[in-house]
């Protein structure tokens, strides 16, 4: 790491991705495997940044019954029937024990591409496709809150974290990626974040820094 690469621990915001019902939850419709499992390290880290005040801000997803709004490579199957993150389904709130509070998603609003705020410096984003940053109001409010660096977290590294580590790569923000608080992650995925200059930690050693 180096001057314009290296984490900003005043200047920081949590970004956690896709951790809903349908996705994490043992048994779920899509269960993705490992997903549970880090739900543990994640509250750890949200109890750090909620009693230090620092951003957070949770990306979903949501599928209209009809398919609409689903990427092509989903939308066939949601279309036939499948109910996956359905809007006002509980299938696409968040893990209940991540919540700041009993407050549910507003899918109106999400969908409408407006901010969710649920806590004090908490918030929600729709996201349309894996990455966090297409289409959606994600880097405005960073740009408001002056924010430099992003800690990722969340569900299933090849898809939606992956992308929108790299969409944050490209925009020049300073990146830490928590190893044991992403599902799916891989070696060579490591290799390869370690290569644009992410910062790779564990949980244990994140919420030691601020």
């Amino acid at each position: 790491m180096d001057e314009y690469t290296a984490p900003d621990y005043e200047n920081v915001a949590l970004i956690t991705i896709d951790l809903q019902n349908d996705f994490s939850l043992k048994g779920a419709v899509c269960e993705i495997d490992g997903t549970v499992e880090i739900i543990p390290n994640i509250i750890k880290i949200l109890r750090k940044f909620r009693k230090k005040n620092k951003p957070i801000i949770h990306m979903v997803r949501l599928y209209e019954k009809n398919g609409s709004n689903v990427d092509i490579c989903r939308r066939k199957i949601v279309q036939d029937g499948l109910r996956l993150i359905t809007p006002d389904s509980e299938g696409s709130e968040l893990v209940k024990v991540l919540r700041p509070n009993e407050k549910r998603l507003n899918p109106k609003k999400l969908l409408n591409n407006k901010i969710q705020k649920i806590a004090r410096n908490e918030f929600v984003i729709y996201k349309p496709r894996w990455g966090a940053f297409y289409n959606t109001p994600l880097e405005k409010l960073l740009n408001k809150h002056q924010i430099n660096t992003l800690i990722f977290t969340g569900c299933n590294f090849p898809n939606c974290p992956r992308t929108s580590i790299y969409e944050a790569s490209e925009r020049d923000y300073r990146i830490v990626v928590v190893e044991d608080a992403i599902s799916g992650i891989y070696n060579k995925g490591v290799e390869e974040l370690k290569n644009i200059y992410c910062e790779i930690t564990a949980t244990k050693d994140l919420i030691n820094k601020f």
